[in-house]
């Protein structure tokens, strides 16, 4: 197993959901990914505009799959699915820049309270900083890391390699950390969500 698999304790756990607190991030822990799905679709009101971003969390635990499928939802991926990127680039990008809700996972979670994302194209980076009013993440706790400086190592030693590997099947090319979000506090009570899951989910 790797060092970036593996599981953080009870005590880490609980200093980093009051850490993240502290920094004005909301925390719960739940035990595994079908207790995290439901526990995301008792706060994502009926008929939301949500956009699920690309997340292999989500599709693990099937969340992907409900929010663009079940009709409780207007699904913003559904839209940007159905339009042309030639003809109409500005505006799939500011429909993905500002959904109400946006929900997908991170890469790194510090003892310290900050969050780390790292993206090639920096397509979810506008609403997750700023551009929605609701953000969760679900988030497997063996993405928890001492400090930034483990954090960065955590995505560039570990998860780059996999999400590389992935978008060349996916895609057919390799990825790369273009971008990276880094949020240490946020200002606005109760926007941002972190579901913590006691289990291995995504990279």
């Amino acid at each position: 197993m790797s060092e970036w698999d593996r599981l953080a304790d009870k005590k880490t756990v609980e200093r980093t959901a009051d850490a993240l607190k502290a920094n004005g991030i909301e925390a719960f822990f739940v035990d595994n990914g079908e207790d995290a799905k439901k526990k995301a679709l008792e706060l994502i009101p009926q008929n939301a505009e949500i956009m699920n971003m690309s997340s292999v969390t989500l599709d693990t635990i099937g969340l992907s799959k409900e929010i663009m499928e079940s009709g409780r939802f207007d699904p913003v991926k559904k839209k940007l699915l159905s339009m042309d990127r030639k003809t109409q680039n500005n505006q799939m990008q500011k429909l993905g820049s500002a959904p109400d809700w946006a929900i997908g996972s991170v890469h790194a979670v510090t003892e310290e309270g900050q969050v780390l994302i790292a993206s090639q194209s920096g397509s979810q980076l506008p609403a997750y900083s700023a551009g929605s009013s609701h953000v969760i993440w679900i988030v497997g706790i063996q993405k928890i890391v001492k400090n930034l400086d483990e954090g960065f190592r955590r995505i560039y030693e570990y998860v780059l390699p996999l999400e590389s590997e992935r978008a060349k099947k996916a895609y057919g090319k390799e990825s790369a950390v273009n971008k990276m979000l880094i949020i240490n506090k946020e200002v606005k009570p109760g926007r941002i969500t972190i579901i913590f899951v006691n289990q291995v989910l995504g990279f």
